[in-house]
């Protein structure tokens, strides 16, 4: 496993293995208390939500918000959600599809948004974290893109997984712009951040299950 060449995905967390959907839209409306603006559904979330996110922000606020307001939200919606990922779980089928691309003979990674330090044990306590080659979380501020953050994880890679035979799996158009970045395919799954709709316009597949987003993987890296 592993030779330069072969099939290789890089996976996202947030929305696509781990479903934290419930997690993500009270952390947002506690976020949104502190400036007084009123509660979203999931709905009107996976509609309205882009990267970076303070222009996820500006379309609710009608503005940009300052920095103040931008460290203060920002602080309060990773507070509120550290409580509630607790009660989140994989995606269905998430551990068997990791396991099964392994056992082909294909390598996989992991590269989110989420703090590193928080990722990795994350990762470790659903074990899970055999399956990947490596595991990368964000370092530095939150709220950016994940174009740049790819170029090192890829680079990190190197001898191992070619950006030709890379698909970037995850749930928002952000992770098409970053595997675009790097020379990679993307397939995007429509059960996390975005909306099916919201996706479709991005130029990728977009597929509603994981083990569709692997077979899809499959075919495009062949």
């Amino acid at each position: 496993m592993g030779m330069h060449g072969s099939a290789h995905i890089v996976w996202d967390w947030n929305g696509t293995l781990f479903h934290d959907n419930d997690a993500i839209i009270g952390a947002t409306n506690a976020a949104f208390a502190e400036l007084g603006l009123a509660p979203i559904t999931l709905e009107q979330y996976r509609s309205m939500y882009c990267v970076p996110v303070p222009k996820f922000y500006e379309r609710l606020l009608g503005r940009l918000p300052t920095d103040a307001e931008w460290e203060l939200m920002d602080g309060v919606f990773h507070r509120h959600y550290a409580e509630h990922r607790v009660r989140c779980s994989l995606t269905a089928g998430a551990e068997e599809l990791l396991a099964g691309w392994r056992s082909a003979g294909h390598s996989q990674s992991l590269l989110s948004m989420y703090g590193h330090e928080e990722l990795v044990p994350l990762v470790r306590g659903f074990g899970i974290e055999a399956h990947f080659i490596r595991v990368d979380g964000r370092t530095g501020p939150s709220g950016g893109s994940k174009a740049e953050h790819m170029v090192r994880h890829l680079e990190a890679l190197t001898g191992t997984a070619a950006p030709e035979r890379t698909v970037v799996i995850g749930d928002a158009a952000d992770d098409a712009v970053a595997a675009r970045h790097v020379g990679a395919r993307a397939v995007l799954y429509s059960g996390g951040s975005h909306s099916r709709e919201s996706l479709e316009g991005v130029g990728v597949p977009v597929v509603d299950t994981l083990a569709e987003a692997v077979a899809e993987a499959r075919r495009i890296a062949a």
